[in-house]
């Protein structure tokens, strides 16, 4: 076609839009977005950070209003899972119904710790008298023998008031030292038992739980909008699968550390050899911090016993840590739930500080369950975006 020759109608309908895009095209700033676009993006942006904001703090006030409370609750669906999962086990394996196979769990374990009770009932309360007469002999070894040497008596003129100086009545105060532990033991065990009310609670609710979980969690799902349902409900049956794992590879860890224990004692002569293993295994739930706490009894009753069985019985605990902490965890994290270790203690300093001892107590699996929703309600990071 010549240039002088007229243009069709289309071209000549769609030249002034062509001029229009053109001129847009040109304009500086063109592809960035209008400013009104821009001004609710932004808003939204500022809006999202604020639901979050709120939403953070309302938790944390949640949590410092009734701690006490929701580690009841927690403590409740743990012990479900517990229950629901071993009577999975039983129901997959044995063909038995589910009510069935929750009642042959319920029973053997109610029957375990009756036994244990029964057969170690007595000889703890004849450990705790003895032990207490072997703190105060240990006192009045440890008081001789600061007194008849030149570090001790330097010790005992620069701690005066709990070591023994006779110049300033600590000789009384270092008499007593035996008395105060063994007395620190009866404060111990009052507060267990003035807990046996919030644990039976806990055990009622817990079964409760188990019977019918669907209906818990069914009723939970309708305290949430529809068009969100489905999503929490992918989030909450993720966040059982991590607790059951991780109770499993817990469990299985408490397993192998108890029974270490309960041999190594056994083989050494300390007494309540079963109980002290069944102890350290119970206190491994707790990680890291747990170890200790399992040894002191141990530690303890070896020190009425002798020197060399309580050096027998630290590095016995000390073997089976080093040796669960190299050799057990991995294995078992690989199966079960990774948790980083400095992320572990924190969670338990946290949850200390904050709700007690209950919160020190659950908050490895609380951060378990944790991390597994926060995988869910974010995206994984890409390969550029890693460190």
């Amino acid at each position: 076609m010549s240039p002088d020759s007229p243009s069709r109608p289309s071209e000549q309908a769609s030249s002034p839009s062509h001029a229009v895009l053109s001129d847009e095209a040109t304009r500086p700033g063109a592809g960035k977005g209008t400013p009104g676009a821009t001004g609710m993006g932004k808003q939204a942006d500022a809006l999202r950070m604020l639901r979050v904001s709120l939403s953070a703090v309302a938790g944390g006030m949640l949590i410092w209003l009734l701690g006490d409370v929701m580690m009841v609750i927690f403590a409740s669906v743990l012990c479900a899972v517990v229950l629901h999962g071993l009577s999975a086990l039983l129901v997959r394996h044995l063909r038995l119904s589910y009510a069935w196979a929750l009642a042959v769990v319920v029973v053997a374990v109610i029957s375990s710790m009756v036994l244990l009770v029964w057969n170690s009932g007595p000889s703890i309360a004849n450990e705790v008298m003895r032990l207490q007469e072997a703190l105060r002999q240990q006192e009045t070894a440890l008081r001789h023998t600061l007194q008849t040497s030149p570090t001790g008596q330097l010790i005992i003129k620069y701690l005066p008031s709990s070591l023994g100086n006779p110049q300033s009545g600590g000789e009384s105060s270092l008499a007593s030292l035996g008395s105060r532990l063994a007395g620190s033991m009866t404060g111990i065990l009052g507060s267990a038992f003035g807990a046996l009310g919030t644990i039976l609670v806990v055990l009622i609710a817990g079964l409760y739980f188990a019977m019918s979980p669907t209906a818990y969690a069914n009723g939970l799902l309708r305290l949430v909008p529809p068009p969100r349902r489905q999503h929490v409900r992918g989030l909450m049956l993720r966040a059982g699968r991590t607790l059951w794992a991780w109770v499993a590879g817990q469990s299985l860890d408490m397993l192998v550390v108890g029974t270490l224990s309960a041999l190594g004692l056994w083989f050494i002569g300390v007494p309540l050899a079963l109980a002290l293993g069944v102890l350290a295994g119970l206190c491994n739930f707790i990680p890291y911090i747990g170890a200790i706490m399992g040894a002191v009894p141990a530690l303890l009753i070896a020190l009425s016993l002798g020197t060399r069985e309580t050096v027998l019985v630290a590095a016995l605990y000390a073997t089976i840590q080093f040796l669960e902490g190299n050799l057990l965890a991995p294995v078992i994290q690989r199966h079960a739930v990774q948790m980083p270790p400095a992320l572990t203690v924190l969670s338990q300093t946290l949850f200390g500080a904050i709700l007690g001892f209950p919160g020190l107590i659950l908050a490895s699996p609380l951060t378990a369950v944790l991390l597994s929703i926060l995988d869910g309600v974010t995206p994984a990071l890409s390969e550029k975006d890693r460190l």
